[in-house]
């Protein structure tokens, strides 16, 4: 099973690049590249400032996951361009691939939802919206913090 998370980890990231060859989307490219990019900085700092032990004693860089995270930011730029019709089978994968985490002993559930929230965050913060009808963006002011919703009609 161990295995299999290894795969999806490039899979996932890769077929999110292809699919937006596949539509003829160069904005969908760079938002992907700049979005993996960010992603992967911030996932590598969190592992070295946070230095949290894995639960087989490997090492210490468990949280956040590095697989959930680089799986998830290739399914949440599919959300975010495409929709959440085009991207469920990619959250699925990329939630099989935390499971597969956990399962090898490598990390716990929070490593996971942290990688993943990292994922997702990086790639709805760095990539422009596509066809779909929600848009979730977040807001920060002197005094305040939060999500502004939306609705966008499709391109």
């Amino acid at each position: 099973m161990e295995e299999s998370g290894d795969v999806l980890r490039v899979a996932v990231p890769i077929a999110a690049w292809a699919l937006t060859s596949h539509h003829d989307d160069p904005q969908g490219r760079r938002d992907f590249y700049e979005s993996f990019a960010a992603n992967v900085l911030v996932t590598y700092a969190l592992k070295q400032v946070v230095d949290k032990e894995r639960i087989d004693g490997s090492d210490d860089d468990a949280f956040p996951s590095g697989h959930a995270s680089i799986t998830f930011q290739g399914a949440a730029v599919l959300h975010r361009r495409y929709g959440i019709r085009r991207a469920w089978w990619a959250y699925a994968l990329a939630a099989y691939t935390g499971w597969t985490r956990i399962d090898a002993d490598e990390h716990d559930a929070a490593d996971v939802l942290g990688g993943a929230a990292v994922g997702i965050a990086s790639s709805f913060l760095l990539t422009q919206p596509g066809e779909q009808s929600v848009v979730l963006v977040p807001e920060f002011g002197p005094a305040y913090v939060g999500l502004r919703f939306s609705f966008a009609s499709p391109r």
